[in-house]
C-alpha cells in the first residue's frame, strides 16, 4: 500500500468522521470513516514492517588495486 496512501486513508476517514455531517440512509459516514482511518495505520503499520527493512542502504567503495592494472575494484557493503 505505501505510507502516502496510509497517510490518505487516515485523512479521508478523518474527514468523514469529524468533519462531515451528512446523514445518507442506509450508510453511517463516522463507521466508514473509522473504517478508513484503522485501514490506513494497519498498512503504514505493515509497509514499515515488512517493506522498509528492505530499504536498507548500501556503501561503495572504490579502491584502485595495483594487482588489477588500472582497473578500480568495487566493493559493495549492505547495512
Amino acid at each position: 500500500m505505501g505510507i502516502g496512501a496510509g497517510v490518505f486513508l487516515i485523512a479521508v476517514g478523518a474527514i468523514l468522521t469529524f468533519a462531515l455531517d451528512v446523514a445518507i440512509s442506509g450508510i453511517d459516514l463516522k463507521v466508514v470513516g473509522i473504517i478508513l482511518m484503522l485501514a490506513g495505520l494497519i498498512g503504514i503499520a505493515v509497509d514499515l514492517a515488512i517493506f522498509a527493512p528492505r530499504r536498507r542502504g548500501a556503501r561503495d567503495s572504490a579502491v584502485a588495486d595495483p594487482a588489477y592494472g588500472s582497473r578500480t575494484v568495487v566493493e559493495r557493503e549492505r547495512y
